[in-house]
């Protein structure tokens, strides 16, 4: 697979008094990636909703490397670390745009669920999710 990787520039307002990146938007930008991540899978959010499934954050932590300030840009590099048919695993790395700084590394959790917060069976229901899910598991798809 030919990935992408995730690039964001940091605006002023996601600064706070010290001038760096207040530590809340990191989840934010987690998640922007997740979701370029997913589009890039071929499995756009909307695409998945419109099949009936939603997959929420089950859990997030970060670990905060270096401060991020207004006007840089950020790479982040995402992984699916573990995928077990209904819950998965991701992990994050965001590094400064030429890569000599890691700023963060982050890991979340999610599940598929349909709208009745039930769990969704991929493999039965939804096989060409869970062979893409399975395909890209534990692979790095970014080589620097």
């Amino acid at each position: 697979m030919e990935y992408q990787v995730f690039k964001r520039s940091i605006n002023y307002y996601e600064t706070d008094k010290m001038q760096v990146v207040h530590h809340s938007n990191y989840i934010r930008f987690l998640e922007e990636c997740r979701m370029d991540f997913l589009k890039q899978l071929n499995l756009d959010y909307y695409k998945l909703e419109e099949k009936g499934i939603m997959i929420p954050v089950l859990s997030v932590s970060c670990d905060y490397k270096s401060p991020v300030r207004f006007g840089e840009t950020v790479c982040i590099i995402p992984k699916v670390e573990k995928f077990h048919g209904v819950k998965f695993k991701m992990s994050y790395r965001i590094y400064s745009e030429d890569y000599k700084v890691l700023h963060n590394e982050a890991e979340s959790s999610h599940c598929f669920l349909n709208f009745d917060f039930k769990p969704v069976h991929l493999k039965r229901d939804f096989p060409e999710i869970y062979d893409t899910m399975k395909a890209v598991e534990g692979t790095e798809l970014v080589d620097f």
